[in-house]
């Protein structure tokens, strides 16, 4: 079992820059990647990026340019980072981190970022 846990959202101005945090805690050395999702108010939780054990990234089309995710290799932990720079109100949102280990998947419970005009 692999328990990711998300932190470092908050309120924000627009144009501000947040770094969300993902700390996976459990089975660990089987995580084959972890990736970044949102889910706004009324809306699919949709995805940002991913990256795998071996540090291969990819992003959503849209994601693009503002987000970008990385991964700290400290030894005995991993935790995934999602940097969101230009912050706009339309970021808005619940930010999950997702584990995958084989063909299993685990959530996190989510990070509020809230963007004021």
């Amino acid at each position: 079992q692999v328990q990711p846990v998300e932190s470092g959202g908050g309120l924000v101005q627009a144009g501000g820059s947040l770094r969300l945090s993902c700390a996976a805690s459990g089975s660990i050395y089987s995580i084959d990647a972890m990736g970044w999702y949102r889910q706004a108010p009324g809306k699919q939780r949709e995805f940002i990026a991913r990256i795998t054990s071996g540090g291969i990234t990819n992003y959503a089309d849209s994601m693009e340019g503002r987000f970008t995710i990385s991964r700290d290799n400290a030894k005995n932990t991993v935790t995934v980072f999602l940097q969101i720079n230009s912050l706009k109100p339309e970021d808005t949102a619940v930010y999950y981190c997702k584990a995958e280990w084989g063909p299993f998947r685990s959530w996190g419970q989510g990070t509020q970022v809230t963007v004021s005009s």
